[in-house]
């Protein structure tokens, strides 16, 4: 049972040292019909708990071997909030981790409770997942436990970004035929406004569902993007195929004036032309570059 993994490159947030709080199991309050993990009916507390004690020595063993890394992520074969002793385990973390920063990767219904909610706010990075804010295809998409408060859940993310000094991060995954329409994101825009989140991460299918739901294709997955307006997008492609961005003064400082561009957007659509260009307005100070939680984003 191997509850420490990696580390590996992530594209959203560099070289991240995963911590796995239910190695044995999937053991999760959603059964997502597009996770890869096999359909498991939700469950509302862990049935089987790694003590706190084991994943700090696994964590130890790797610090002591000079590993180098930049987030130590905890996730889990479910949703690691669901982990009992979460509280104690960050404080223990923070100890013997002081220059890395603590991520989790959770599907947001720790904010439902106090205790976790106030857990979660000792960490520097937070990624919630909210793949509809409407409750119809909410409940289809992530079929979560029937106690979940889909609109109270979103009210007490709003909250605790509030109350959050780290970076709070959105994650929205877009399922055909579900969540891939026009009503959807107009509506998530409003939710996400109301939450006000650091970047929010678009992406969808890309490993073999538990489910049989598919994907969209990039192209929809651009369209949509477009509708999110509250905050900036990162979007987690894998295959750039549009035209290369030929850009002027100008419309290169119109464009990243109306929407933020993740590194990773500039190296695979910009020109060779305008990447020059943008590295001119850089260093003139008419375009920023902000951090994002791990990612690189351009802003006029």
């Amino acid at each position: 049972m191997k509850i420490v993994f990696g580390p590996v490159s992530s594209r959203r947030f560099g070289r991240s040292l995963g911590v796995d709080l239910s190695p044995s199991k999937k053991q999760c309050n959603f059964d997502c019909i597009y996770c890869e993990l096999e359909a498991k009916k939700a469950q509302e507390k862990q049935d089987e708990i790694v003590e706190v004690t084991q994943i700090i020595s696994e964590v130890q063993t790797i610090i002591d071997k000079g590993i180098k890394f930049d987030f130590l992520t905890l996730t889990a074969n479910g949703e690691p909030s669901l982990y009992p002793h979460l509280d104690e385990l960050i404080k223990s973390l923070r100890q013997i981790a002081k220059n890395k920063k603590l991520l989790i990767l959770s599907n947001g219904t720790a904010v439902l409770d106090q205790n976790k909610f106030q857990s979660l706010l000792k960490l520097d990075v937070v990624k919630f997942s909210l793949d509809s804010v409407i409750s119809k295809t909410f409940y289809r998409i992530d079929r979560a436990l029937k106690n979940i408060d889909l609109e109270l859940m979103i009210q007490k993310m709003a909250e605790f970004k509030t109350k959050f000094q780290g970076d709070l991060i959105m994650e929205i995954l877009v399922v055909k035929d579900l969540n891939d329409n026009e009503e959807e994101f107009i509506a998530l825009n409003k939710a996400l406004a109301k939450i006000s989140p650091t970047r929010i991460d678009l992406s969808s299918i890309d490993r073999p569902p538990a489910y049989a739901v598919k994907p969209i294709d990039e192209k929809k997955l651009h369209e949509l993007s477009k509708l999110i307006t509250c905050a900036p997008v990162f979007l987690a492609r894998r295959n750039y195929k549009e035209q290369k961005l030929e850009l002027n003064k100008e419309e290169l400082l119109k464009f990243l004036h109306l929407r933020a561009q993740s590194e990773i957007d500039v190296e695979h659509t910009f020109s060779e032309k305008s990447k020059i260009l943008l590295q001119e307005l850089i260093q003139k100070n008419e375009v920023k570059i902000i951090n994002l939680a791990g990612v690189q984003f351009y802003k006029a």
